[in-house]
């Protein structure tokens, strides 16, 4: 449920909250990570002080899949930041504060390229006029004729809020979005038992890159979970090669295989089936040049 690095809060069969480190001669199963255990694992522990409520793992069970960053201390380690998880949602907003469309396909691609299904919310519904929301809803159209999840939320009129509550029944999702977008506030409004502070779920909101965070797993109701977790926001796509970004954006990758050159990466090669279709607009401008900057190392997460 939570990891601080050296100890982790475990979780039994019937709810009750564990500390637990790992047996000394843990094995790493192959896997080059700065911590063998995220949150979202299963484990294999005992107890090992009942009173203390202290416990031992001693296995890890399989993982279907984990998000996992470059380590900022030792460069040729992941630092793992959750497992098995069924969802990344994205929570974003237009405005107060304003998210960048480079931001919510970075985490998109990232996603991806974890195979996990990626979900757009746009929120705070209710500080809008008609243009902005006329506007917003082209980025709705745009996500989901990707294939994406989108939708528009408001914790102020309630807008939404079934939604993202069904969203969420029954599954394991990460949630990620810049500080001040309301994630605290909309969890609080399915969840008000939590009674999470605003900036409760964002614990990272205010904390660099490079300091040590914990991921931590809130339970919403019976076998519905979400998980915070420090540095999601940090994504970086430093592991992928300039090749393989194309393959994370679903209206690239259906047109691989129609470009001239084999190994086309878009830019400026001849006979390029995406800028084709750029200009014929079956691709979105604003997908188009989200790629370009990810492709180009720049930042564009703002």
């Amino acid at each position: 449920m939570r990891s601080t690095g050296s100890w982790y809060d475990v979780r039994d069969a019937e709810g009750e909250i564990w500390q637990c480190r790992l047996r000394g001669k843990f094995k790493f199963h192959d896997l080059k990570v700065t911590n063998p255990v995220a949150v979202g694992d299963s484990v294999y522990w005992e107890i090992e002080d009942e009173t203390a409520r202290k416990g031992v793992i001693n296995d890890i069970l399989p993982r279907r899949n984990y998000i996992a960053r470059k380590s900022v201390h030792k460069s040729a380690h992941a630092h793992l930041l959750a497992a098995n998880v069924d969802q990344a949602i994205i929570v974003a907003t237009l405005t107060f504060p304003r998210t960048s469309l480079g931001f919510i396909d970075r985490l998109l691609v990232v996603a991806e390229s974890f195979r996990i299904p990626g979900v757009v919310i746009f929120n705070k519904q209710d500080l809008f006029d008609d243009e902005t929301k006329a506007y917003q809803q082209e980025l709705v159209n745009l996500y989901n004729s990707l294939g994406y999840t989108c939708f528009t939320t408001s914790s102020v009129t309630g807008e939404g809020v079934e939604t993202f509550q069904t969203l969420l029944q029954g599954k394991i999702s990460v949630l990620s979005g810049h500080s001040g977008v309301g994630k605290s506030t909309l969890v609080n409004t399915i969840a008000p038992d939590l009674h999470l502070r605003t900036n409760e779920v964002s614990t990272f909101a205010n904390k660099g890159v490079h300091t040590t965070t914990f991921a931590e797993m809130f339970e919403l109701a019976p076998n519905t979970f979400i998980i915070d977790s420090p540095g999601i926001k940090e994504l970086g796509l430093s592991e992928m090669e300039k090749e393989e970004i194309g393959h994370y954006f679903p209206e690239i990758r259906e047109l691989i295989g129609e470009c001239r050159f084999h190994n086309c990466l878009h830019i400026d090669e001849p006979k390029c089936a995406v800028k084709d279709a750029v200009e014929a607009g079956t691709i979105a401008m604003s997908r188009f040049e989200s790629y370009l900057s990810m492709v180009g190392g720049e930042d564009n997460r703002r």
